[in-house]
């Protein structure tokens, strides 16, 4: 059967958030795209993912008329308590750099933008089969895909961008010779579980002591997500909910201080590593989000460069198919890069502070605590960290969304 030809504008490979809110930017100045992603709509809403926003993410979302629920349903937090070997630190966001983050889940950021581009009437095609990018260096890229209902489509664009996710078939297309990946594997893992209990504190609380880094999280009023460091090789299935407990209960314990139990609904272990391929251009080929870059999960910025990529991919792709001006394209690369090598940097800082190393000496123990203590006792090292934390946005010139 011979392949039905359409074209559009941008094409863009990965329905996620990052190929979501490209398209629904795009939308706003009239520049049409069509979305094609491999899972269901279902499939990519029950992929359960932790989601710490920052201000200019929030924004983005309100601003842009992708999500009002953010603001409904999100939980603001004005800090985090840094808890070292059971002693309680809060590293107070609003009084140290006049910032929030926002705890609301990446499912729920998918379902606003998938809902906003259905609202528009916005081109997102699921379930697509064997996609293939052809012709990134030429002037008409073509995207070649399966529709669900088998028919085969010849999709001409004059962009394609790559949102298809840390196992990106579109980041191959960019020539070996001319790409360059960074990689590091961490030598510890997280041990995740979902558990149906109440709050445990009114912040996320990020704990180091000699058990190993523990992080209590929060899902809802009613389920909490939380996690400890363990091997990469560790079977969730061999834990039993009691020794769960136990390890979480021994890794924050201190000052009278313990969480609330309930059932565990969910356990898994996440492995995680850094990941840096440049550069994130190859002629009319442009990546976004994990397609580019991957972080540790420790400094919540995962989700947040990906909607950082595509705030600055946004702009250049509607200088270029609006005002046929090549400039911000051209340097989309290297001002997307310099966010993500400061948040590879601070996601391995924070990652590095606060696990227990596999063979570290006594010395490189003490040391690490030293550090921990030296920013909870700073004022200028608790900024540091919070700075960070919610994107290095400076309050006079970024104010958080109210």
């Amino acid at each position: 059967m011979a392949a039905r030809k359409e074209s559009t504008r941008v094409a863009i490979v990965g329905g996620g958030p990052a190929g979501l809110m490209l398209s629904h930017l795009l939308a706003r100045d009239g520049i049409d795209s069509v979305v094609v992603e491999r899972r269901t709509r279902a499939e990519i809403h029950a992929t359960v993912r932790a989601g710490i926003l920052e201000p200019g993410s929030v924004r983005m979302l309100v601003e842009s008329g992708a999500s009002r629920r953010v603001l409904e349903k999100g939980d603001r937090h004005d800090g985090i308590e840094l808890r070292i070997d059971g002693d309680g630190h809060r590293i107070d966001f609003q009084d140290l750099v006049g910032q929030s983050a926002w705890l609301y889940p990446q499912t729920d950021v998918f379902a606003d933008l998938a809902d906003a581009r259905e609202r528009d009437g916005g081109d997102v095609r699921y379930a697509v089969q064997d996609v293939t990018v052809v012709g990134v260096t030429d002037a008409h890229p073509l995207v070649v895909f399966t529709e669900d209902d088998g028919s085969a489509v010849e999709l001409s664009c004059d962009v394609v961008i790559g949102a298809d996710g840390s196992r990106s078939a579109c980041r191959k297309l960019i020539p070996d010779a001319q790409r360059r990946s960074y990689f590091r594997e961490y030598p510890f893992a997280w041990f995740g579980i979902l558990t149906e209990a109440p709050h445990s504190a009114e912040e996320l609380i990020y704990a180091a002591s000699d058990r190993g880094f523990a992080l209590i999280s929060q899902r809802s009023e009613t389920v909490q997500r939380m996690y400890f460091q363990c091997d990469p090789g560790e079977d969730a299935d061999q834990w039993s909910d009691a020794r769960i407990w136990d390890e979480l209960q021994s890794r924050v314990a201190g000052n009278g201080f313990s969480l609330a139990e309930g059932p565990i609904t969910d356990r898994v272990v996440l492995p995680f590593r850094s990941f840096v391929c440049e550069p994130l251009r190859h002629g009319s080929l442009f990546l976004a989000g994990d397609a580019g870059h991957t972080v540790p999960p420790t400094g919540a910025k995962g989700l947040n460069l990906a909607l950082a990529d595509v705030g600055v991919l946004h702009e250049a792709l509607a200088e270029l198919l609006l005002g046929g001006s090549a400039s911000g394209v051209d340097s989309y690369s290297d001002r997307a890069l310099a966010r993500v090598w400061k948040s590879q940097h601070f996601s391995y800082w924070m990652t590095t502070l606060l696990h227990e190393q596999p063979g570290a000496s006594d010395f490189d123990r003490r040391r690490q605590r030293g550090e921990l203590e030296s920013i909870a006792s700073s004022r200028a090292g608790s900024a540091f960290l919070a700075e960070g934390y919610t994107g290095w946005q400076h309050a006079a010139v970024a104010q958080p969304v109210a």
